[in-house]
């Protein structure tokens, strides 16, 4: 079955979406400010609050390491000192997980290297997250796989057979995993969302949870991949988006985030059940509009119905028109007035005789 937990909450088929706020770096390297982004998200109905770890050293290159990188988006002289200026640490990690399981919010992290998986760990995380950028590195995919947490994996960038090759080294040795349709272009416009890939996942993978990872404005296209199957939804989160870095442009707000939340619990109420039944909502409008069969004129005992003798009327209380097959060349037991119900027990057993026809 279609079906996972992450902390105890369900995830399936049959759920509401599980939202991801996405917030990655956007805390700009201040606890403070992550905190008010992990509140502002709980409060906003996010399921999760995520972040991003990684090894700086063990990660990037030396050369890339040292980089001069300047700009306004920059927090150090070179890539790397930006990047550590970014990270966070054990303190901040414990703080932010005790944070909240007191908002009740789920809280995880990707990982970018091995020992960033190590790190996730030993916090207890419940899951761990794996970015596009590493839906080819079937070692750390292994690797993660066998912490037995749930893995959320993108698929940013991938062919179909990239996709496959990580699906099959994580399954044979971890079935807690959603994969997620995702563009890895940064914001991504409507003809970058293929979420009809969504679909191509569900038949191809039907034993996984499906999500969306979008980078795209707003939340329109969050609500139509849940109704083609996403049940993970992951948004980046900011509490501004007009602040430097490379993230905040593309990311929701608080009030988007609520937006979205609401939004996507709405389309799983409009999906509701697969099966077709007249609800109790509904009847009392099929009553009112629709039909049933009645007598044109006054009817005596013994008559046999014709197509001449039946109307269909409103309100629909009585014999539904489609059951006219029913009525004909059958013969009333008791007089019938005009616009008065037929009913079977109104109705003899069919006549057989000669020279009787059912259409008049």
């Amino acid at each position: 079955m279609r079906e996972l937990e992450i902390s105890g909450r369900r995830v399936a088929d049959d759920t509401g979406a599980y939202v991801i706020a996405e917030i990655g770096h956007n805390h700009e390297g201040s606890l403070e400010k992550a905190e008010e982004l992990f509140r502002q998200a709980a409060a906003a109905g996010a399921s999760a609050a995520k972040l991003q770890k990684r090894d700086n050293k063990a990660l990037f290159t030396r050369e890339m390491y040292n980089r001069p990188y300047t700009g306004r988006n920059s927090y150090g002289a070179t890539y790397g000192e930006h990047r550590e200026f970014l990270e966070f640490g054990r303190d901040e990690y414990l703080h932010l997980a005790k944070l909240a399981q007191e908002l009740n919010i789920d809280f995880f992290s990707t990982a970018f290297d091995m020992p960033s998986v190590d790190f996730l760990v030993d916090i207890d995380l419940p899951a761990i997250k794996i970015a596009s950028a590493d839906l080819t590195n079937t070692p750390l995919l292994a690797y993660a796989a066998k912490t037995g947490k749930t893995l959320v994996v993108s698929t940013g960038g991938a062919s179909m057979e990239e996709v496959r090759q990580a699906v099959e080294t994580i399954l044979p040795i971890n079935d807690r995993l959603a994969l997620l349709q995702c563009t890895a272009v940064y914001p991504a416009g409507a003809d970058d969302l293929n979420l009809s890939v969504i679909e191509t996942y569900r038949r191809e993978f039907p034993d996984v949870v499906i999500g969306f990872s979008g980078h795209d404005l707003g939340n329109e296209a969050s609500c139509l991949a849940y109704a083609v199957g996403a049940r993970v939804v992951e948004k980046h989160f900011t509490l501004d988006q007009s602040r430097p870095g490379s993230d905040h442009h593309f990311s929701l707000d608080p009030s988007l985030l609520a937006d979205l939340t609401v939004s996507l619990d709405r389309v799983h109420r409009s999906l509701g059940s697969p099966e077709k039944v007249c609800s109790e909502d509904e009847a009392p409008a099929v009553r009112k509009m629709g039909k049933k069969l009645v007598a044109v004129r006054d009817l005596p005992a013994g008559h046999t119905v014709t197509a001449d003798d039946v109307i269909a009327k409103s309100p629909g209380d009585g014999m539904k028109p489609y059951r006219l097959d029913e009525v004909l060349g059958r013969t009333l037991r008791e007089p019938l007035d005009a616009d008065g119900d037929f009913t079977p027990e109104l109705l003899d057993e069919p006549l057989v005789a000669a020279g009787i026809s059912r259409t008049g």
